[in-house]
C-alpha cells in the first residue's frame, strides 16, 4: 500500500495495513494525487475484515489499495488492544461526501455504480443538489447482469475521474482491484450502502451514533433479518480474531 511509502503510520489488523489518518490528511493525499494515477480507496470495518480472512481475493484487493480508511468502532477497539488509536473514525458515508466535495472543487466528473434500479439516478440528483458544482456524468445500477468489460467501457466512455462503486463487499473491492485502471478513473472507492442513504432508500442513523461508530446498531434494528449474522455474530467474531491477532503479534 502506498501509504507506507508516504511515511504514514499504519496498524496491521488481521493482515490488512490500515493507515492512521485524519479525514483532512486523507483528502490532501487524494487531492494532491500523491497516491498515484489510479487510486483505489477502501473502507474497512469489522465485517469487511471478517470477510477478508476467508476471501483471499478480497484480502489482496484491500492490501492492493492505495488508501484504506478505518470505519467504525470495531477498528478502534482492535487498535486499543495494541495500545494504539486511530486519530479519527473515517466513517464511509461521511467521508464519501467530503470526497465528492473534493471532486466538485477539482472539476472531476463522477460515475455512480450500484444499488437497485433507480437508486443511483436518485442519489445523483440529490447529491448534485446538495454539493455545489458536482457533476455526475453517468449512473448504472448493480443488477444489469453485464460483464465487467461492458461496465468498464460504459464508465470509460463518460471520462469520469471519480468512480463510486456500491456493490457491497467483497464485490465492490474486487471489481475496483481488477478494473479501476481500465475505467480511466483517477479515483475509485467502494461505498457499501452510501447510494441507498443518499437516495433516501435507507434512513441513516442519528449523527451521535455515527460519531461513536455504532451506526451498525441502527442498521440492525432496520434490517434484522438480513443483518443479524453480520453484526450479532460477526462483531464478536471480529473482536476475537483481533485479540488473537494481537496476541500473535505480541508473542512474535
Amino acid at each position: 500500500m502506498t501509504s507506507s511509502a508516504l511515511a504514514v503510520p499504519t496498524l496491521s489488523i488481521l493482515g490488512v495495513r490500515v493507515p492512521k489518518l485524519t479525514a483532512d490528511h486523507a483528502l490532501r493525499l487524494i487531492g494532491d494525487e500523491e497516491l498515484g494515477s489510479h487510486q483505489m480507496l477502501a473502507y474497512v470495518n469489522a465485517h469487511t475484515l471478517n470477510l477478508a480472512t476467508q476471501d483471499e481475493e478480497l484480502h489482496q484487493a484491500l492490501n492492493g489499495s492505495q488508501l484504506i480508511m478505518n470505519d467504525g468502532l470495531g477498528l478502534n477497539l482492535a487498535a486499543r488492544m495494541r495500545g494504539e488509536r486511530f486519530p479519527e473514525n473515517l466513517q464511509g458515508s461521511d467521508f464519501t461526501v467530503r470526497l465528492l466535495e473534493l471532486a466538485a472543487s477539482r472539476d472531476w466528473k463522477v460515475f455512480l455504480l450500484g444499488g437497485e434500479p433507480g437508486v443511483a439516478e436518485t442519489a445523483a440528483a440529490r447529491l448534485m443538489e446538495r454539493i455545489k458544482g458536482l457533476e455526475v456524468v453517468g449512473t448504472c445500477h448493480g443488477f444489469t447482469g453485464e460483464s465487467d468489460e461492458v461496465l468498464v467501457q460504459r464508465i470509460r466512455d463518460t471520462e469520469a475521474s471519480l468512480l463510486i462503486v456500491a456493490l457491497g463487499s467483497p464485490r465492490q473491492e474486487v471489481f475496483l482491484h481488477h478494473n479501476l485502471k481500465a475505467t480511466g478513473a483517477l479515483v475509485g472507492v467502494g461505498v457499501g450502502a452510501f447510494l441507498d442513504f443518499s437516495a433516501g432508500k435507507v434512513t441513516r442513523a442519528p449523527r451521535w451514533m455515527n460519531v461513536l461508530g455504532v451506526e451498525w446498531c441502527f442498521r440492525l434494528l432496520q434490517e434484522p433479518g438480513r443483518l443479524w449474522r453480520r453484526y450479532v455474530v460477526g462483531n464478536p467474531a471480529f473482536l476475537l480474531r483481533a485479540w488473537r491477532d494481537r496476541r500473535s503479534a505480541t508473542e512474535s
